[in-house]
């Protein structure tokens, strides 16, 4: 199996979004079967030329997909049973249909996407692993846009919050608002980045912020179809200033996607009526309350 190339953006290693994507696309193509070792996180060092660090934040990502099984001190293994193999037919993991939907958009030679979620972790991780098929030439859309809609960092929101419902304690927040802002800003200079390397003529993404707390998560891809999850809130322990605290949170990637579509694929009228009404939804929030969210 020869290395992934990382993307071409100049001096940039790849990130971690990008080594997700490279090894979640061999475990889709049966490269890696269930129970399959993947290589050690030193030679998947050497191979992508990424700190240990990187590695380790990439392997992290399919864990939360249910991709890969990690234990300490082993390699991690495909998972048993992947979402790939279990949901052929019904609702799948974010991680694992916005990457595939994505990809398919990318097709079309006008794409539009627009998002609303808690961060942009997701659709970072669908544009990597689209990131090689661009490069290739394989996907070659003349055009992208893309609106992004995340809640405000004043809003006060109902999660993630302390389990101990410290109403005092607003570092979970602050955490949350600075992955978010994070997130935002790597997903702006990758899409950027098309442009500017040449790869698509023209780029544009813009992201709002609006003061509430999203409770699902909506993707509208080329205004043909929608994807709709639902935050499931767990309880999970984080490292907040050097001190372990429960908290309440969501993981997005484990959201499971609801797709409806009004093309030609509709399984009936109610099906592109839900896009329809989705998209005039996101047109509301957007015009109305919705604020630019300056990242610089």
């Amino acid at each position: 199996m020869s290395p992934e190339t990382p993307p071409a953006n100049g001096e940039r290693p790849p990130s971690r979004e990008h080594v997700a994507a490279a090894l979640r696309r061999r475990i889709h193509d049966g490269d890696w079967h269930p129970g399959t070792s993947l290589p050690t996180q030193q030679e998947l060092e050497a191979e992508f030329g990424v700190k240990r660090t990187v590695i380790r934040q990439a392997l992290g990502i399919l864990q939360r997909e249910g991709l890969v099984a990690m234990g300490r001190g082993a390699p991690a293994t495909v998972a048993e049973t992947t979402p790939a193999h279990r949901e052929t037919d019904g609702p799948r993991p974010a991680g694992v249909e916005l990457a595939d939907r994505v990809q398919v958009a990318l097709q079309a030679p006008h794409v539009t996407i627009d998002a609303f979620s808690l961060t942009t972790e997701t659709l970072n991780a669908a544009f990597s692993g689209a990131m090689p098929a661009i490069t290739s030439g394989t996907l070659s859309p003349r055009s992208i846009a893309v609106r992004v809609l995340l809640p405000g960092p004043e809003a006060r929101l109902a999660f993630p919050r302390p389990v101990s419902d410290d109403a005092g304690d607003s570092r979970p927040l602050e955490r949350s608002h600075a992955k978010m802002r994070r997130y935002a800003s790597t997903l702006r200079d990758q899409l950027l980045a098309l442009q500017e390397l040449e790869l698509v003529p023209q780029v544009s993404i813009d992201i709002r912020t609006v003061a509430i707390t999203p409770v699902q998560k909506l993707y509208l891809l080329n205004g043909t179809e929608s994807l709709i999850g639902y935050y499931q809130l767990v309880e999970h322990s984080v490292e907040i200033d050097k001190e372990e605290l429960e908290i309440y949170d969501a993981f997005g990637f484990r959201t499971k996607l609801f797709r409806s579509s009004n093309g030609p694929d509709r399984r009936d009228e109610q099906d592109a009526a839900f896009v329809e009404e989705s998209q005039l939804w996101y047109e509301s929030l957007w015009s109305t309350i919705a604020r630019p969210f300056a990242l610089d």
